[in-house]
């Protein structure tokens, strides 16, 4: 990608910064044809140093060559934070059109060819086993935290299965009984529907929920704290927290919150669903609206439309006018929901669905 600006007078002598947000995923950076910075991964911001002996009066040029392996490639983010200038008053945006080639990456064209296809290396069988949990097999082990890929969002029903059967053969493996096993559900990303879908996120996060059914096992609900043109969200702060909250109840015997609400069970009142859930600590709320957002109903004809929704005491009433006879309510069951069921404790509710469809 090519972009032509022009300093002003007023920037000779000047040191620059070049800020170019993200980049999915790999970036190497020249101005006016000299190298200046490069870096390999898309949750890093490109804040580069412009020495003056590079800036001309008058018509420069900025030129980003651009790795993508996988989503969406190129340069995003806030438009405001993509400039050059030597001070926050002094800055020219970057924003709008830039000259591009879109060219396919041939691995045959590199003098020196990657040893191994960077696409599917990782998920061949016995890979990740052998070269990163065989080796701490002697070693003691006091519990697991685990962080999902996104790799299995398409085949949540496999999961089911998958994600359990590598807790056992971990716990197996060890000689150490049923150590915890503390787990992150996948968080928010991708565009927001504006109408209720069935996701294929939405079914890995049930599927990862399922998981809860072992012993020694507890989950951070991350669908409130994502990003949804970063697949890599930045507040890891927050998801380690409601792991650290996790631990600490459930491992170190802290009277504490450690989940957001759980939905438990349903039960129909003509036209309305009652929910009933677990970890509702200091009382469900709603959180950042007035109204609850997230919920979806349908009768037997198994298409469901937004519902409204209301908090009573512990439980949610959920509805919709046009369904006289709802049979099932889904709630964030997205890729990126718009959804605000909280507990006292400010843990958000897990997605889940009152359906078997």
């Amino acid at each position: 990608m090519k972009k032509e600006i022009t300093i002003p007078q007023s920037w000779k002598g000047k040191d620059l910064t070049l800020n170019l947000g993200a980049i999915n995923d790999y970036d190497i950076t020249w101005f006016n044809g000299q190298l200046v910075g490069s870096k390999p991964n898309a949750g890093m911001l490109r804040n580069y140093n412009i020495p003056n002996e590079l800036v001309k009066v008058g018509k420069n040029e900025i030129t980003v060559l651009i790795l993508d392996i996988g989503n969406k490639g190129g340069i995003y983010g806030n438009p405001d934070n993509i400039v050059i200038g030597y001070s926050k008053e002094a800055t020219i945006s970057l924003a709008g059109k830039w000259k591009y080639k879109k060219d396919k990456f041939d691995q045959n064209s590199l003098s020196h060819p990657p040893m191994w296809d960077i696409s599917v290396a990782q998920n061949r069988p016995t890979v990740l086993y052998n070269a990163m949990i065989n080796p701490l097999l002697p070693y003691g082990i006091r519990g697991a935290i685990w962080y999902q890929g996104e790799s299995n969002a398409g085949r949540a029903m496999q999961y089911r299965k998958l994600f359990k059967a590598l807790i056992n053969d971990w716990r197996d493996a060890w000689g150490q009984g049923n150590f915890p096993f503390y787990f992150v559900q996948l968080a928010n990303f991708m565009k927001r529907s504006n109408k209720p879908t069935d996701d294929s996120w939405a079914h890995l996060r049930e599927a990862q929920t399922m998981a809860l059914e072992l012993p020694n096992t507890g989950m951070a609900v991350t669908i409130d704290i994502g990003n949804a043109k970063d697949i890599h969200p930045k507040n890891k702060q927050e998801v380690g927290r409601r792991l650290a909250l996790n631990a600490l109840a459930k491992t170190y015997g802290k009277d504490i919150p450690y989940s957001g609400p759980m939905y438990k069970s349903m039960k129909n009142e003509g036209s309305k669903i009652r929910l009933q859930f677990t970890n509702t600590d200091k009382g469900l709320k709603v959180k950042g609206d007035k109204h609850l957002k997230g919920f979806a109903i349908a009768g037997k004809d198994k298409k469901f439309v937004w519902a409204k929704a209301k908090i009573d005491g512990n439980e949610v009433v959920v509805w919709n006018s046009k369904i006289k006879n709802p049979v099932a309510v889904r709630y964030a069951w997205a890729s990126n929901p718009l959804c605000n069921l909280y507990n006292g404790a400010d843990l958000p509710a897990s997605p889940f669905r009152t359906d078997t469809w």
